[in-house]
């Protein structure tokens, strides 16, 4: 049986969500060689492919597996979200803020889509001190988001700080470039900073002020008051 990787499981959601045409191609070959999907004939001799009991089994551990990763890494943003407002910062989650990388002719716009990011709370623009956090709960996502130097170069532009917060076990300091403060999140909730982040001056542009204008602001939980 052929080794199976992620371009065979995105096949198999493909075909699953389609009419079942074939793309006759070598992905296909090795779907169906470990019996994943079937070869089937219409009415009129077109030939078609099925996802199989098999490939049906393969797709819900995969749906159940992303929807734990999932579970987990926005458990992991609230827990980082909660930590920010108690150090009296203003936070934001699920921010999507333009941000100028490059220079010159190789100058372009970048999307950045931090998962936490917040301001001190101060009317003093000198002192917003903007921080960006990243949270990986798998090792493969941190690998991938590293593969895209222009993506942290865009977390740099908006954020005077930039962190790495990772779920234990899937990495430490050593995977993460020193321009980043890099964070491990033990299973027993504590916080453990590995390295520190750089910290430099930074004013925010107009535009990053007015998508923080439009967008709301996380709801203050305040979990630490005691009930009366």
């Amino acid at each position: 049986m052929p080794a199976l990787g992620a371009v065979h499981q995105r096949r198999l959601r493909e075909l699953w969500r389609s009419a079942g045409w074939p793309y006759q191609d070598l992905v296909e070959l090795e779907l169906i060689a470990a019996g994943l999907l079937s070869r089937e004939r219409d009415g009129h001799g077109r030939e078609t492919v099925r996802v199989t009991d098999a490939g049906v089994a393969l797709l819900m551990r995969t749906l159940e597996r992303n929807r734990a990763a999932r579970d987990a890494h926005e458990a992991l943003v609230g827990r980082i979200a909660r930590t920010m407002q108690r150090a009296g910062r203003i936070v934001w989650r699920g921010l999507a803020l333009r941000a100028l990388v490059g220079e010159g002719e190789t100058a372009a716009w970048v999307m950045a889509m931090p998962d936490v990011y917040s301001i001190r709370h101060t009317t003093v623009e000198d002192y917003l001190e903007p921080v960006v956090h990243e949270i990986k709960v798998r090792r493969a996502d941190l690998l991938a988001d590293l593969r895209k130097p222009a993506k942290g170069e865009a977390y740099r532009q908006i954020g005077g700080q930039c962190w790495y917060v990772l779920r234990e076990g899937i990495g430490d300091a050593d995977d993460v470039p020193a321009c980043y403060g890099v964070m491990l999140a033990r299973d027993d909730g504590a916080l453990d900073v590995q390295r520190a982040a750089p910290q430099r001056a930074l004013k925010l542009p107009f535009g990053i002020w007015m998508a923080l204008a439009r967008a709301t602001p996380e709801p203050h939980h305040d979990d630490d008051q005691a009930s009366f």
